[in-house]
């Protein structure tokens, strides 16, 4: 399978795998792997990384690992298959039944809270990222995430979008905001999944990626957190537009 333009599946999953604490190992890996599947972080069709790779990632054992990966089995998110090619493979999401299980799951869902907490985290996240500067790596990291997203087939768009979120998200240097901001992204995503994607809508949100990553890259602090609070209330319109 070929490699995305934002990196491997590794690199992919780094906002969201963290080390479990012991005594809940199952359930806090049971938790990551499936914000994995929810983001979108590991497509429809593509493999888990390797078991070895996601215990030691995840700091539990073999063991306990394969429990996690039978209940995902169970619940028709995951599949094994056997041989040379074989692995942990993410089930492609149901279309049949996909619009009305997304409106049955954000029935309950507080879309104010929703995204006044992830306009919080997002804002948060630029302005560190921006004040204390990043790494060469850091930088690429972030460029390249953003590449990705300019050159992603429009189904593929929000899966890279959210790529790209996490990303800052992540370099940031707080592993309690990245934890947080997966979780919210997360039903950001199911809100999303309800409306449709409007391409004018995504070239204007390609504009203030691209003006985010410049000021995070020069250090703009103020300019980093006023250009996410743009972009969050651009999304926010537009899910209380058709959700509201």
């Amino acid at each position: 399978m070929a490699q995305e333009a934002v990196g491997g599946v590794g690199d992919r999953l780094a906002p969201v795998l963290r080390q479990v604490r012991a005594g809940n190992g199952f359930e806090e890996a049971l938790e990551q792997i499936l914000q994995v599947v929810r983001l979108g972080l590991v497509a429809g069709g593509e493999r888990l990384p390797a078991e070895r790779e996601l215990a030691e990632r995840l700091g539990i054992s073999r063991v306990t690992l394969r429990e996690v990966l039978k209940v995902l089995q169970e619940q028709g998110l995951v599949e094994s298959r056997r041989g040379r090619y074989g692995g942990t493979f993410v089930l492609p999401r149901p279309t049949e039944t996909g619009e009305a299980e997304l409106r049955r799951r954000i029935a309950e869902t507080d879309i104010e809270d929703v995204l006044r907490f992830r306009e919080v985290l997002e804002v948060g996240a630029a302005g560190l990222c921006a004040a204390h500067g990043l790494t060469e790596g850091q930088a690429a990291r972030l460029r390249a995430a953003l590449a990705g997203t300019h050159d992603a087939p429009l189904a593929e768009y929000r899966r890279r979008d959210t790529l790209f979120h996490l990303t800052l998200a992540e370099l940031c240097g707080s592993p309690s905001l990245t934890a947080q901001y997966a979780a919210v992204r997360a039903t950001v995503n199911d809100l999303l999944d309800c409306i449709p994607l409007l391409v004018r809508n995504l070239e204007h949100s390609q504009r203030q990626h691209t003006a985010l990553v410049e000021a995070v890259l020069e250090g703009d602090a103020d300019g980093a957190r006023e250009m996410t609070r743009e972009h969050c209330a651009g999304t926010a319109a537009l899910l209380r537009g058709f959700l509201g």
